[in-house]
């Protein structure tokens, strides 16, 4: 019996779908999304914190694409049910600079897969989440507190697998 690994997608990744000006990232968010989030090789999650940063977005036209993307493909939409341990190890990547104070809703993504024991948290977002010194400095902070679900911050491009 074979267990689906499961990921968790930050807002930048649903936003490249639309992301005219970057075609080579967004054919390969759009391959990610034909090929394996539609056909069910991985669970798929997003978090209410993905829907508050989508429901920022200004252009009602984007909204809704945007919007419609999570209800159109098999993703699951976490429940906030562990909201005040999110909110604390968040705080905590924030306090120890391993994410930067202005960037709440990454730390959030980054504790919301941790909490949830997601494999992996996928992202377009190289600054400040998919890159390999951020994600020690993430997995360090995390086996500090007791966090021991190894995680991974990785690009749909590393997700792709045809051999599956």
């Amino acid at each position: 019996m074979s267990h689906k690994l499961s990921v968790y997608l930050d807002t930048s990744v649903i936003n490249f779908l639309f992301a005219d000006d970057a075609p080579e990232k967004r054919e390969i968010t759009l391959d990610f999304f034909d090929n394996f989030v539609k056909l069910g090789i991985y669970e798929v999650y997003v978090s209410d914190f993905v829907i508050q940063e989508i429901n920022q977005t200004q252009d009602l036209t984007k909204l809704k694409k945007l919007l419609a993307v999570i209800e159109n493909y098999p993703i699951d939409i976490l429940t906030n049910e562990e909201s005040q341990e999110i909110d604390q190890l968040a705080e905590l990547y924030l306090i120890n600079g391993v994410i930067p104070p202005k960037k709440l809703y990454d730390a959030l993504h980054v504790a919301c897969t941790v909490i949830h024991k997601i494999n992996f948290l996928v992202s377009w977002n190289y600054k400040h989440l998919a890159n390999v010194n951020r994600e020690r400095r993430i997995i360090a902070l995390n086996y500090e507190n007791n966090y021991l679900h190894p995680i991974r911050i990785i690009t749909p491009l590393e997700l792709i697998d045809y051999e599956k």
